[in-house]
């Protein structure tokens, strides 16, 4: 299994929900691109975890 890290690169306010730039979460992972690789269901989990941000609904992960 291999580490990925996820990071948010510029501050972007989408859907009334704030990303702020340096926000990050890792995921342990099985896939080889955990962000495409099944719905990216690992790192949106992640962020609802870490932050309480649901990536989805911010439009932020397209699958």
């Amino acid at each position: 299994m291999a580490l990925f890290n996820i990071t948010v690169k510029q501050s972007i306010t989408s859907n009334g929900i704030r990303l702020e730039k340096g926000m990050s979460v890792q995921v342990a992972s099985r896939y080889s691109n955990p962000v495409l690789s099944n719905g990216g269901h690992e790192f949106q989990d992640a962020f609802l975890r870490v932050h309480g941000i649901d990536l989805k609904k911010a439009c932020k992960l397209s699958t």
